[in-house]
């Protein structure tokens, strides 16, 4: 980890247990292949939910629905991401998915 720059989200989680698999996502998947400018930040991040959704892969969604929003996919696009493939890819995974959106993005107690 370079001390000038601020640990990242692999590096917090894992970092001490499996330090190569945070060298790969940093460097490889988040430092080159989402840096492609073949697709949009915001394209990826949509097909990325929407590969999650498919394979039920909810505890990734934590991280990813909120990076979507950030890369200018909106809330309601990610809800409408998650009907439509409600009849492509099961509705068990389709009801497990907007579970977790609508925790996710659910106000927060306090405000």
């Amino acid at each position: 980890m370079n001390a000038d720059k601020p640990a990242t989200a692999a590096q917090k989680a894992i970092g001490d247990f499996a330090p190569k698999l945070v060298e790969l996502t940093d460097d490889v998947l988040f430092g080159d292949v989402w840096e492609r400018p073949q697709l949009s930040k915001r394209d990826r991040s949509l097909i990325t939910c929407a590969a999650l959704v498919a394979t039920g892969k909810t505890e990734q969604m934590s991280f990813h629905f909120p990076r979507a929003i950030e890369n200018g996919v909106t809330q309601e696009e990610l809800v409408e991401l998650i009907t439509h493939l409600a009849f492509y890819v099961g509705w068990p995974n389709a009801m497990s998915a907007v579970a977790r959106a609508k925790e996710l993005f659910a106000p927060s107690k306090g405000e």
